[in-house]
């Protein structure tokens, strides 16, 4: 594959991604709005949440299958014009009748579905195209077009919110979905990876088996794996109790809240744009450790500063440090796993990513009820500085951390 050919793949991927993340985002601060605002009720919200996580932790494993067994690209397509179908029927449910909170819980469910096939598939393709020593600056460019996303669309969504019907927010999304979809479909040319290519003897349970398998026989994805979920349940506290926080240590003003979310999404373009540049260190697990022992100090500063200025620039700095963790996880998994594989085991990533600090909430949560969040904050920071020290010494991590040449190499366009 020819320079010109990777760079004009990625740059289509990339804003053909960014388009589908943008309405996707839109609407999920729409609706998290919307159930706030009729509502008022913390129910209610819980188990929308639970309806936007749990399909995509259950169907990512076949998700996984899929993405190894089919055309990526193909795929991606599917899940996208999935989710937009679903929100188109959200939008006349709104037009019509004024839409019901349990057609925006399916609705949820459903989007979380396609978010499970989708984002396998999206960690899957992106060795086909992208050249080994290139892998680390793209993602950490998708990482950066996420925090800019992160930081843009809640003030869009809430801008449009009060001037717009909800019908007509879901639109944009649907727009932006067939936009996503048009530019993958016509634009963007990568072949199937060679199992896609091949007939398929096997049934989804072996193949899942066959994952699992894959898994158990490499100690280093079994350590990688303990350790990234050792971690996202140990900050937890301080991506969803740090709001809470806010309101009872320095006041319920809106500007303070509205602040510690726009620092943060700052520091994640910041980080973003750093690893885009830079790379990262050779090793990958030493820019993963980093960014570990970072956000635990971060995470014990919080617990500990009670000047809100100061507050700030520790949540400015912990959304630097969050690409050094999520650019080099996905580059050390596509350098290592054999491409036939790639999808079922970022399919495991996925469950990780999207349930574990859920599953945090549920224990750190009701915790904060009878213990002061600060105290929360400095013991959980303190066990994710130990959490690196440990993972440091690991042999298994360290030599998983090292760069190898991809054993599928990018397919000839």
């Amino acid at each position: 594959m020819t320079i010109t050919m990777w760079k004009r793949n990625t740059a289509i991927f990339l804003s053909s991604q960014a388009l589908s993340l943008f309405g996707s985002s839109l609407v999920q601060y729409a609706l998290l709005w919307y159930i706030t605002l009729e509502t008022k009720s913390g129910t209610m919200l819980t188990l929308y949440i639970v309806c936007g996580f749990l399909p995509t932790f259950f169907l990512s494993p076949f998700g996984g299958v899929w993405a190894d067994r089919y055309d990526r690209k193909r795929l991606i397509i599917l899940a996208d014009g999935l989710i937009a179908l679903v929100t188109l029927a959200l939008a006349v449910s709104f037009l019509q009748s004024g839409g019901s909170l349990t057609l925006i819980m399916a609705a949820a469910a459903l989007r979380a579905a396609g978010a499970a096939v989708q984002m396998p598939a999206v960690g899957a393709i992106l060795p086909q195209f992208v050249p080994a020593e290139h892998l680390t600056r793209v993602n950490g460019i998708a990482q950066t077009i996420q925090g800019v996303i992160a930081l843009v669309s809640p003030l869009v969504s809430g801008a449009l919110i009060t001037i717009w019907p909800m019908h007509y927010l879901f639109a944009v999304d649907v727009v932006t979905a067939a936009a996503a979809i048009a530019v993958l479909a016509f634009l963007f040319r990568v072949p199937p990876h060679a199992k896609a290519a091949q007939p398929q003897t096997a049934s989804y349970f072996a193949d899942m088996a066959q994952g699992l398998r894959y898994i158990r026989d490499h100690r280093y994805l079994i350590a990688f794996f303990t350790f990234i979920g050792l971690l996202l349940f140990l900050i937890s506290p301080a991506a969803f109790l740090t709001p809470l926080q806010v309101v009872r240590s320095f006041g319920g003003e809106v500007w303070r809240l509205t602040a510690i979310e726009i620092v943060f999404s700052a520091g994640m373009i910041a980080g973003g744009a750093l690893m885009g540049f830079w790379g990262g260190f050779a090793n990958r697990m030493h820019t993963m450790l980093l960014s570990a022992a970072v956000m635990g100090a971060c995470t014990v500063a919080l617990g500990v500063t009670g000047n809100f200025w100061l507050y700030l620039s520790f949540m400015t700095l912990f959304g630097v440090v969050i690409p050094l963790l999520n650019t080099p996880s996905a580059v050390l998994l596509q350098e290592h796993v054999e491409g036939d594989y790639l999808g079922r085991v970022f399919s495991v990533n996925t469950m990780l990513f999207t349930s574990v600090m859920p599953i945090g909430m549920l224990v750190f949560g009701p915790m904060a009820e009878a213990v002061p969040i600060e105290r929360i904050l400095i013991v959980t920071g303190a066990l994710i500085l130990l959490t690196a020290a440990v993972a440091l010494r690991s042999r298994t991590l360290i030599g998983a951390g090292l760069p190898v040449t991809l054993p599928e190499p990018p397919a000839k366009a």
